[in-house]
């Protein structure tokens, strides 16, 4: 498939932030748990996902052919991780303080961008396929 310029950006950039996310969680889960009130666990074991998370995404936005059912994938990922982001806020699985909060919720958002950028990207693709 012919890869958009804004679906390249949007699996790079992507990349980029869950990577470096997932470096944060994995090396700081135990500060961030006392600061966030978040299981050290589930930051730990979080970041432990997003680094190999990023760098498969980093793979997929690099290729000269960018495979549309691999995009979809990481849109429906980014669906999924938005979808438990919310549920944990929702449900009392957790119990984060207010920067715990703001912090899922602001991930989650920043995660729901880049969905929404790689299905533009994709369409754009499509149409200029």
């Amino acid at each position: 498939m012919f890869a958009s310029n804004l679906l390249k950006f949007a699996l790079i950039a992507d990349a980029m932030a869950s990577a470096a996310m997932g470096l944060l969680l994995a090396g700081g889960a135990g500060l961030l748990s006392g600061f966030l009130n978040l299981p050290q666990e589930l930051l730990f074991y979080a970041g432990l996902f997003l680094v190999p998370y990023g760098l498969g995404v980093a793979w997929i936005g690099t290729r000269p052919q960018i495979s549309r059912p691999l995009a979809w994938l990481v849109v429906a990922l980014n669906g999924l991780w938005v979808a438990d982001s919310i549920g944990l806020l929702v449900t009392d699985l957790v119990s984060p303080n207010a920067w715990g909060t703001a912090f899922v919720a602001a991930q989650a958002l920043a995660v729901t961008v880049f969905a929404i950028t790689q299905i533009a990207g994709l369409k754009q693709a499509q149409r200029l396929a």
